[in-house]
């Protein structure tokens, strides 16, 4: 499954960048991220692997992110594993003037055959989750505006 999902920043992309590129700040716009430990690499470099824990909902759902591909300020890439569940997330950050276009390309792949017909069932899902994160990633950087 492929989608994607744009929400526009009222930042200039710089600001964006800094704010997105901070590990610190996925406690402030990822919700339910319950713990990050680093297992493998240099933290937020190519290569480098994070546990990532979350809690929704009274599940707890355990993954493992990798980073794929740095090239900020344009691009960030990341793969995000759990069981029976690959998922790429491709990060675009497009300046137009003082505002930023955060557009994400979403490729998943399922190994279960339940995951696989969850997500021919639902699609939108996935869809709705992943622009939730947009929507909560703008709320916090708009609100954490820098004054230069």
């Amino acid at each position: 499954m492929r989608y994607s999902s744009e929400i526009l920043i009222e930042l200039p992309r710089k600001q964006v960048i800094d704010l997105f590129d901070d590990a610190d700040n996925l406690f402030e716009w990822m919700k339910g991220l319950q713990s990050v430990e680093l297992i493998f690499g240099e933290a937020g470099q190519v290569g480098a692997q994070s546990k990532m824990s979350f809690e929704m909902g009274k599940r707890h759902i355990a993954m493992v992110e990798t980073i794929l591909e740095r090239n900020f300020p344009d691009y960030f890439k990341t793969a995000y594993e759990t069981k029976g569940v690959y998922n790429e997330v491709e990060n675009f950050f497009i300046e137009e003037g003082e505002i930023t276009r955060y557009r994400t390309v979403h490729y998943f792949r399922f190994d279960s055959w339940a995951m696989r017909l969850m997500a021919k069932l639902m699609p939108k899902a996935f869809k709705k989750q992943s622009m939730q994160y947009l929507k909560d990633f703008k709320a916090f950087a708009e609100s954490n505006q820098e004054h230069d």
